[in-house]
């Protein structure tokens, strides 16, 4: 130990015993006695538990608990239990111990049960294996009395289903084959030879005998001779009958078929029952192989689909495929119960009420659902075969060309067809779902909100959207039917005639934007126009608000532009209204003493005010230009005019 004292600096050596005290190891115990105390107490305990030797299976350090073991998952148990003797070189390994995962039966400290295991008996097991399926009423009274390990090997076996030892080799250390009891319950047949599990459930049935749930008539009677040879012959598992023959003798083949069967199921029509039943005994209904649609699902591998859009009668009802098909024969194509539509209407009995409409689409008319659809499911909308577009595309081969435009309708870019149209049908044109303009409405509502007085579009006021506008997309601006200049001409037939003959046109006018001036639709204002009087002139042209505001302003000017000035074409220049001189003789007299006094005697005939004057806005009170000749405001036209000629 150093030290700095008085500036001197002082070297201490530190005890032994005290450094020694100071690196002391505790113990594991030492700070987890609470759970070493509840291992301790409990039957079984681990043999490394039981000896303190935390490390070996711990790091003395880390952070995360999981982190403190030496080795990750059954890698740590390896080394004391081989992997040899817990017979992993076996070709059957329990699931958990092949996936690494020994703690998921055993505990790894201590438990009640022996093995540490963390149930007793069939409960260990009951963790994985639903408790349900090995409790009803009738139980094997192997798993009773020894529980699950009776027959099968907890971690590895050279037998399916981890048994001990093959069957019927394993049954038959508990069942006296040669019993007179035994040989009469099997009809004096010599089942030991066979798979007991043919017939019987090894774990629990609802039946007696442990015979599964549908069992084959004769074997529940113990008519084995209505199928097979006599008990005594030389073959008695022999057959009296081949394939389905031997079925037919009971099950009536007419009647599997059905009346006027023009579609046979493959196995059937082969004579291979045995493809989806069983001849003894099954877990499932009608003996079948399967349950339900996983029978069905294993030839037909391609209906079962994992879609986001899956029949219903496929995912939830009880009867599955047999909701629509028949499972031996039918008189319709597919082995359907019902023909076409007919089948899709037993269900969907209120889309079968668009029958009624007055518009009918093609393949719903023609009870043709499954053009569109796909009856077992998709991973589109309503089960749609495609995405809805493409479907319609179909059909409707020049529309995705046609529909490809500059501005398209947002329903059309959406896919989204059925937003305007009836799937099925529709009491309007086209499918409609309405009339024109309340199918617009719900989309366009702020635009069809009523507004009192002003004024509005004849189109718009009649409903007639479709008039300007096309329904899926064009590649003008406002998905407009043609040009705007074209659109509105087509019905202001005047303006475009009397645009031929005029000396000057409006921009807005002669580029065809109508709409920089007129709403298209409706407008607070009369004319539809965009803003009132001067204020409409001045949003274009600019400045002009500026100067009315230092400036005196000329007063048709200042109250409408329209008094001079027409506001499309006119014959004049400047769009006015009338000749200039004739245009200013409307206010200003020129025959009168003060106009004769003040502009020298020369006729208005041969003047152009405009020459002098700015017709809009001035500083000058007369209204003179900015830029005025010295002579010309101080009356001396003699400076530059012959005096006395005009």
């Amino acid at each position: 130990m150093t030290l700095l004292v008085g500036g001197l600096i002082l070297h201490l050596s530190e005890s032994p015993a005290l450094a020694a005290k100071k690196f002391a190891r505790k113990e594991c115990v030492d700070c987890h006695g609470k759970f070493n105390d509840k291992y301790l107490s409990m039957k079984y305990i681990h043999t490394i538990v039981k000896e303190q030797k935390c490390e070996d299976c711990h790091l003395r350090h880390g952070i995360v608990p999981k982190l403190l073991l030496k080795k990750d998952g059954n890698q740590l148990c390896f080394d004391c239990h081989g992997r040899d003797k817990i017979g992993l070189d076996k070709p059957k390994v329990h699931t958990p111990l092949r996936q690494g995962k020994c703690t998921l039966c055993h505990n790894p400290h201590a438990s009640t049960t022996p093995h540490l295991l963390k149930g007793d008996g069939p409960e260990s097991c009951y963790g994985c294996h639903k408790k349900e399926d090995y409790e009803k009423g009738t139980i094997h009274g192997a798993i009773t009395k020894k529980g699950c390990g009776s027959c099968h090997a907890a971690h590895s076996s050279t037998e399916d289903n981890l048994l001990r030892e093959k069957e019927p080799k394993i049954c038959l250390g508990c069942h006296d084959s040669g019993a007179g009891s035994f040989k009469k319950a099997h009809g004096g047949y010599p089942v030991e030879s066979k798979r007991c599990t043919i017939c019987h459930n090894p774990h629990s049935a609802t039946g007696k005998k442990l015979l599964r749930s549908s069992a084959h008539n004769p074997v529940a009677t113990g008519g084995c001779d209505g199928c097979h040879n006599p008990a005594g012959g030389p073959e008695p598992f022999g057959v009296t009958q081949k394939g389905s023959e031997l079925c037919y003798q009971c099950h009536d083949a007419a009647m599997l078929k059905g009346t006027g069967g023009v579609a046979e199921h493959a196995p059937f029509k082969s004579g291979d029952c045995l493809s989806c039943h069983r001849a003894h005994t099954s877990e499932f209904a009608k003996l079948l192989t399967a349950d339900g649609n996983n029978l069905c699902f294993g030839c037909h591998q391609d209906k079962n689909l994992r879609v986001a859009v899956p029949h219903k009668v496929i995912t939830g009802d009880k009867k599955g495929c047999l909701s629509c098909h028949r499972p031996h024969a039918a008189p319709n194509k597919g082995l359907l119960t019902l023909a076409g539509s007919d089948l899709c209407y037993s269900c969907h009995a209120k889309t079968k009420e668009g029958l009624k409409n007055k518009v009918q689409h093609v393949p719903f008319n023609g009870g043709d659902c499954s053009s569109c659809h796909d009856p077992h499911g998709t991973n589109f909308a309503a089960m749609l075969k495609e995405r809805a577009d493409t479907v319609c595309y179909g059909c409707h081969t020049d529309a995705e060309t046609k529909f490809k435009k500059t501005f398209t309708h947002k329903p059309v870019m959406n896919a989204d067809c059925v937003s305007c149209h009836g799937a099925h049908g529709s009491a309007e044109k086209n499918l409609l779902k309405n009339t024109v303009p309340q199918l617009c409405a719900p989309c366009h509502a702020d635009l069809m909100k009523a507004e009192s007085g002003g004024s509005s579009h004849m189109p718009f006021n009649g409903g007639q959207c479709l008039t300007c506008h096309d329904s899926h997309g064009s590649n003008v601006r406002g998905m407009i039917v043609d040009n705007e200049a074209k659109l509105c001409f087509g019905c202001h037939k005047s303006l475009e005639q009397g645009d031929k003959a005029s000396k000057s046109s409006h921009a807005p006018f002669r580029g065809g934007d109508c709409t920089k001036c007129h709403s298209p639709h409706k407008a607070k204002l009369n004319k539809l126009l965009l803003a009132q009087g001067t204020d409409l002139c001045v949003s274009c042209h600019k400045g002009t608000k500026e100067r009315f505001a230092s400036e005196k302003i000329h007063t048709p000017a200042e109250q409408d532009c329209q008094t001079c000035h027409k506001p499309h074409n006119s014959g004049q220049p400047s769009l006015l209204t009338e000749q200039l001189v004739a245009l200013c003789g409307q206010c200003h007299s020129y025959d009168r003493k003060p106009f004769a006094d003040a502009h020298l005697g020369i006729s208005a005939t041969v003047m152009n005010c405009m020459n002098c004057h700015d017709p809009h806005s001035s500083k000058d009170p007369k209204f003179f230009k900015k830029m005025v000749h010295a002579p010309f405001a101080s009356r001396s036209c003699s400076d530059c005019h012959v005096t006395g000629k005009q």
